[in-house]
């Protein structure tokens, strides 16, 4: 009996481990692209929340308010970790300031609500930069605040232990090409808050982050 439970578990982790495995695209013409590139601006993250709460009923500005929260919280995570690793000189590219960045779109009229109907090229234009990061997050926990991450054998089995997805997207000025994009499912081993699961995801990436100074 302990043997087929064993077994039961292992086939269990080898099938969430392989749904959660990451998927990371470069493109071929990204060198070609991104020769003149030298600013970068992160956008705020659209969010979808599927928060279920015995506790708690959230009515629908709420979760807009929430969603917003939680999609500026990415931007900041990511900003903070590329400008660390900036700081180590091991990026190409500056990034603008996302306070700015978030100050021109609101002055341009563009909220998180209509951000799908601009172009690549027309959000660098407006930012005045070269590419820009974008993205967005599904998730049914609010990863800004701290996030329970102990192991949990009835949810694993359950198949609830993912509760999230991000993708982040880089896109060119010129053409609005799809330069590069990291796909990843949140799991408890992502990460206790958007900071850490942004800092664990994007080392595991950097590799393959093409403005990467290759040593």
């Amino acid at each position: 009996m302990k043997k087929i439970l064993l077994f039961i578990i292992v086939l269990f982790v080898g099938i969430q481990l392989s749904n959660a495995q990451k998927k990371i695209y470069v493109s071929d013409t990204f060198e070609e692209l991104s020769e003149d590139h030298k600013m970068i601006a992160i956008l705020p993250f659209q969010t979808t929340l599927n928060l279920k709460s015995d506790q708690n009923t959230y009515t629908a500005e709420q979760l807009k308010k929430l969603a917003e929260r939680e999609g500026i919280a990415v931007q900041q995570a990511l900003e903070s970790y590329f400008l660390n690793r900036k700081r180590k000189k091991k990026l190409k590219i500056e990034f603008q300031d996302v306070n700015t960045t978030n100050r021109v779109l609101k002055k341009a009229g563009i909220t998180l609500e209509n951000i799908d109907i601009y172009t690549p090229q027309e959000l660098c234009k407006i930012l005045n930069v070269d590419a820009i990061i974008s993205g967005s997050l599904t998730s049914r926990l609010l990863l800004s605040e701290e996030v329970d991450t102990s192991f949990n054998l009835i949810t694993f089995l359950k198949g609830k232990s993912d509760y999230g997805k991000i993708i982040i997207k880089l896109s060119d000025k010129k053409t609005g090409k799809l330069l590069w994009r990291y796909e990843k499912t949140i799991n408890r081993k992502s990460g206790k808050n958007t900071s850490a699961i942004i800092a664990k995801m994007m080392r595991i990436a950097s590799r393959k982050f093409p403005y990467e100074e290759k040593r």
